[in-house]
């Protein structure tokens, strides 16, 4: 059955509990990327699955928590309500425990630059998303837009939730911006939701969820986008 004719609780079932069976690594990824076929009661969808023991070390975050950064960005959208990542889990597979997400089949010739005079709105909630997770490496490359229906999706999460400043990112383009009513709605939603621990305990350090806590409030407290800061390097390289 095609992924998208299950039910989003059935497609994180199958990602969960499915047996993964691993097809080959892809290209390019500096840390272990695999594409994998996830199987379930006769469903059958596929899967980037990134095991922890393939993270690449980094100085300034803790060894083996990439993966889980990942799966705390798609919390992260489900707690907003913007479903702006694929369905992803932290979940044991044939190389260890790692993050399988829902492959997003595109056209590899789209990113963030092709895709933004057609969908500004999404990627305006795609640079509060980035505010919110603090996300350190949002490359062009990492918008993607799904053949099925359409939709605008988000990868390559590792670098995310870190509790120093660390946005990195290509859009830039709203810098500035006010937030949009609904947006900012939903952010005031996130910052008072008294689960927000819970939600992120498995994922992320409490510091971390703290920090994530004091970024919506300083949102919604300036009531725009942010502007790069001086002397920092707000560009990610290669940009896509």
């Amino acid at each position: 059955m095609p992924p998208l004719e299950l039910d989003p609780a059935d497609r994180l079932e199958v990602l969960a509990r499915g047996e993964l069976e691993v097809l080959g690594r892809l290209p390019w990824s500096s840390n272990a990327t695999m594409l994998a076929i996830a199987r379930a009661d006769g469903a059958e969808v596929q899967v980037v699955y990134k095991p922890r023991r393939g993270e690449r070390p980094l100085w300034d975050f803790p060894a083996g928590t990439l993966c889980q950064r990942e799966v705390a960005t798609y919390e992260l959208s489900e707690a907003l309500g913007w479903g702006l990542i694929p369905e992803t889990v932290l979940r044991e597979g044939p190389l260890g425990v790692g993050m399988v997400q829902l492959f997003v089949d595109h056209d590899p010739e789209e990113h963030y630059f092709t895709l933004l005079p057609e969908h500004a709105d999404v990627f305006r909630r795609f640079a509060v998303f980035d505010v919110l997770a603090n996300n350190a490496d949002r490359k062009g490359g990492h918008c993607l837009r799904r053949r099925s229906d359409d939709a605008i999706l988000g990868i390559d999460h590792g670098l995310t939730f870190h509790p120093a400043w660390k946005l990195r990112t290509v859009i830039w383009d709203f810098a500035g911006e006010p937030l949009p009513p609904a947006v900012a709605e939903d952010v005031c939603h996130l910052a008072g939701d008294a689960g927000v621990h819970d939600r992120f305990a498995p994922l992320l350090s409490p510091l971390e969820v703290e920090a994530l806590q004091l970024r919506a409030n300083a949102l919604l407290e300036a009531g725009r986008l942010p502007d790069p800061d001086p002397g920092y390097h707000s560009l990610p390289w290669p940009l896509v």
